[in-house]
Parts: structure tokens; sequence; C-alpha cells
């Protein structure tokens, strides 16, 4: 029943008393945390710990009724677990980022590992950062810009695989950047390091 209803929604049915719409919003956003977790730590035990204290501090922000960022949910629930992930890998600095992968890699733990881990983070942050923004595009100026960055296939492709012309593909994805630099610029969001 839940299901239907908004983030915003959810949040204010929560703070009001209802428990069931705590539970509503993790359903729907379990999927999307737990892999951003896993991806970064590869380990189950570890992404279910950050998952749990991401969702207790997002408990208590509610409950204080600080919470102010409506309709911006998603991102930030992922900001706090990006910060707990950070937290972790602090914490267990000696952990070389290569265990579970099953490519080992010696040039991977070469070097300044905690810069090497640090650096990384904030890569995957801007690439996490950057994938929430382009989830706000509209689906065919968003699906030109994934074929053309992601998928690295040039705009005659893009044009054969979507059915519309080289020009209609260049244009969604003039107007795919210019509505990017638009989100960046209004919000503020720094997307280097």
């Amino acid at each position: 029943m839940e299901a239907q209803f908004d983030d915003p929604i959810l949040i204010k049915r929560y703070i009001k008393g209802d428990e069931r719409a705590l539970e509503a919003l993790i359903n729907r956003h379990n999927q999307r945390i737990s892999s951003f977790i896993y991806s970064k730590v590869n380990d189950r035990g570890i992404t279910e710990d950050i998952f749990q204290d991401t969702f207790i501090k997002v408990i208590r922000t509610l409950k204080k009724g600080t919470y102010s960022e409506e309709g911006k949910f998603l991102p930030w629930v992922m900001r706090i677990a990006h910060n707990l992930i950070i937290d972790h890998f602090r914490k267990n600095r000696r952990m070389p980022m290569y265990q579970g992968s099953d490519s080992f890699n010696i040039f991977s733990v070469m070097g300044d590992e905690k810069l090497n881990i640090e650096g990384q983070l904030i890569k995957d942050q801007i690439d996490s950062d950057l994938t929430l923004l382009i989830d706000e595009l509209p689906p065919d100026q968003r699906e030109v810009l994934v074929m053309r960055i992601y998928k690295d296939m040039s705009f005659k492709e893009i044009s054969e695989n979507t059915g519309v012309s080289i020009n209609t593909a260049l244009g969604r994805m003039r107007y795919a950047l210019i509505n990017l630099r638009k989100v960046i610029s209004e919000n503020d969001i720094i997307l280097t390091n």
C-alpha cells in the first residue's frame, strides 16, 4: 500500500509515527543502497553493517526533525552511506582494497595505500553523484548520454540504435550536457577532487 506514495509523503508519515512508512522507504531503496555499499567494500557482512548504520542515522535525523532535503531522499541517504564507508576505511586503514577481489593486482597495493583508497573513494563519489544527476535527465537525453559516454558509441551507432537521425542524437546529447551543467551550477555540486 505504501509503495504508491512518493518519498516526501512517506517521510512525513514516518515523522508523524507511521513505522510502515519507513519500512516502505527502506524496501524501495534497499537494492540501490546495498549495491552501492557492496561495490565499495566487497563484503556482505560489512555491507549489512554499513546499511544498518546508514538507516540508524536516517532515523535519528528524521526523528530529530532536522531533515530538510525534500525530494532528494535517495542522494541524501547515499551521502550518509558514502561517509560511513569512508569511516570504515579510515578505521581499518591496514585493510588493503584488493581483499575479496578475484583478480589480484600487485599495483593496487603499491604506493601510498591511504591516498589510493581516498582517491578512489573521491572518484567513486563523483561517479555516484554523476549517476544520480544523469538519472534526473529526460529519458531520451539520458539514453543518448549513456550510449555516448558509458558505452563509447558513435553518434552513427546511437542513431541506428535509437531510430533517430544523427542530428537528433547530437541535439539530445547537447541538451543533456546543458541540463547537467545547469543542475550542477544550481546546486553548487563539485565534481572534481
